[in-house]
């Protein structure tokens, strides 16, 4: 019989940490919101994420019922660049499987391990021989994907480890069809073992509501239009983009050209800093420091309030293995006008939901931002458009889907390393 637990592997952040900050982002409300749904389902889950401080060290924190995050210690004891982890792996990987061997040991085995982004694919590679468990892995991001959009800002081994894994893997879950197909052509993965399991939202929080009132809560004008951007501060997600693209309506005229930026997030990884001082260049050399706020990173449940009081959200990211903040958007009945990459052109329809911009001009995205602004009767229409699309979206969907996985995998053989 197969036991109603499974080990969640986030190796680089945590699920109890900030989004937005550090190289935490929407990978922590994956994390956080499958593993509450999974729970809340009747699954226990057992997340093993790396102590960053000295008090952390094999802390346990009960969530809630049914929901435990361990805090394995591996090298220092305090935050970690991400480019520099790799060589933690091993020493996190044995403080993982030692935890799992004594859970194993008391009657609490586990019936799988699911691997969070490639550093915990890494670990989870591992442990799945030493402990013979079905392997299910979620990239969130490949480096074969993201090759182009940063180049030099990834280990080497990345997409080496990347392909083994893949090869190794008993399932590895896909968000989207786009990321499935990414699989197959960049990673020679078997279509047979790729799993869709797109993220969900939580509907509680981001869902339509009244812009006057939320514009009030957070303190945003009221007579202007609102231009919101989340995400971390990193070229990968382009945020300068979406400063000049505000510079370029400013030149088309009309409304939309007195329309207030709002931006959510902090620097991340090695080219945030430079990518945080380059948008400071973008504000201050189109006198933008009027019409832009920037703003650290919120509570998650917070930023539906933000949603909600924006005319328009913006993602102009080089490339997205799904684009959790449109689907967010969406659900709280807002237009987004995003990159047309990777998942994002799953998320959005173009024309019906919101608009999706080729290349990284940002005159091409103040064009669509200047119809949603100004032809208010469009964007209702696409807003309710979005919300309704959105709602199929749910955590505990997601989680249904991957358990059913599980499930699947317990009553075949593991695959070998291939």
């Amino acid at each position: 019989m197969t036991p109603d637990r499974i080990a969640i592997l986030s190796m680089h952040t945590s699920p109890l940490a900030q989004p937005g900050t550090g190289d935490g982002g929407g990978m922590n409300v994956y994390v956080r919101e499958l593993a509450t749904a999974l729970a809340r389902s009747g699954v226990a889950c057992e997340v093993f994420t790396r102590a960053e401080d000295q008090s952390a060290i094999h802390r346990v924190v009960s969530v809630e019922p049914g929901f435990r995050v361990h805090h394995v210690p591996a090298g220092p004891a305090g935050p970690v660049p991400k480019e520099k982890l790799p060589g933690l792996v091993d020493a996190w990987t044995t403080g993982v499987g030692r935890t799992l061997t004594e859970m194993a040991d008391a009657g609490r085995p586990v019936a799988a391990l699911h691997a969070n982004y490639w550093l915990s694919g890494v670990a989870g590679h591992t442990l799945k021989h030493q402990l013979e468990l079905p392997l299910l892995v979620t990239f969130h991001t490949l480096d074969r994907v993201k090759a182009d959009a940063s180049p030099a800002s990834e280990p080497e081994m990345r997409a080496t480890a990347e392909a083994q894994i893949v090869g190794c893997a008993d399932s590895v879950l896909a968000s989207c069809t786009v990321e499935a197909d990414q699989l197959v052509d960049l990673y020679g993965a078997d279509p047979e073992r790729i799993a869709l399991v797109a993220p969900g939202v939580e509907h509680a929080f981001f869902a339509p509501g009244d812009t006057a009132q939320a514009r009030r809560a957070v303190d945003l004008p009221s007579d202007r239009p609102v231009i919101l951007f989340v995400g971390r501060i990193q070229p990968l997600k382009g945020p300068t983009v979406a400063v000049e693209a505000l510079a370029a309506l400013r030149g088309l005229g009309g409304p939309s050209a007195r329309a207030t930026l709002v931006l959510i997030g902090g620097p991340s990884g090695p080219l945030g800093a430079g990518e945080l001082a380059a948008l400071r260049r973008a504000v201050a050399e189109h006198g933008l420091d009027a019409d832009v706020r920037m703003l650290p990173p919120q509570p998650h449940e917070k930023l539906s309030t933000y949603f909600r009081a924006a005319d328009a959200c913006v993602v102009p990211s080089h490339s997205e293995s799904f684009g959790l903040v449109a689907l967010e958007a969406g659900a709280c009945g807002v237009p987004v006008v995003a990159a047309a990459v990777g998942g994002l052109t799953t998320i959005v329809q173009d024309g019906e939901t919101g608009f999706l911009v080729e290349g990284r001009d940002p005159a091409d995205y103040a064009k669509p931002l200047a119809v949603i602004l100004e032809q208010r009767d469009v964007a209702a229409r696409m807003g309710e458009r979005a919300a309704a699309r959105a709602r199929s979206y749910t955590w505990q969907r997601a989680a249904e889907d991957l358990w059913a996985r599980v499930g699947n995998l317990t009553r075949s053989e593991l695959v070998a390393c291939g």
